[in-house]
């Protein structure tokens, strides 16, 4: 079964754009068989999503910290038209992230779902 969290950061950034729950499964549904539009090293990957009519070219950009199986953390998004990337630092700072929420166990990811460090949405689907 795969889990599909994001941190409460991204929630908080998510709010202010078009970019959904829904869309977010479906980016992950994609990303399983391979559509991925950077592999940015140390299991942070780039997916674009295309909301508002706009296309994935002019839309949202997400990073996501997965091992592309089980389990896929939303950890920060940006719209194409507020920035091109993410810095050398911010990278650092993801992949660091990344490393430590992929290696969370059962226990404490239901820990830091009640506490909404991060949230679990798709739930299996």
């Amino acid at each position: 079964m795969q889990q599909v969290f994001k941190t409460r950061h991204f929630q908080k950034w998510m709010r202010k754009t078009e970019l959904t729950d829904q869309l977010l499964c479906q980016a992950v549904q994609q990303m399983r068989t391979g559509l991925i539009d950077a592999d940015l090293g140390c299991n942070i990957v780039k997916k674009r999503i295309a909301v508002g009519g706009r296309g994935k070219s002019g839309g949202i950009r997400t990073l996501v910290a997965t091992k592309k199986s089980k389990r896929w953390f939303f950890v920060f998004g940006f719209a194409k038209n507020d920035r091109a990337n993410i810095s050398d630092v911010e990278l650092e700072s993801l992949q660091s992230l990344g490393t430590r929420l992929l290696s969370l166990s059962v226990e404490d990811l239901k820990l830091f779902c009640e506490d909404g460090s991060i949230m679990e949405i798709c739930h299996g689907h």
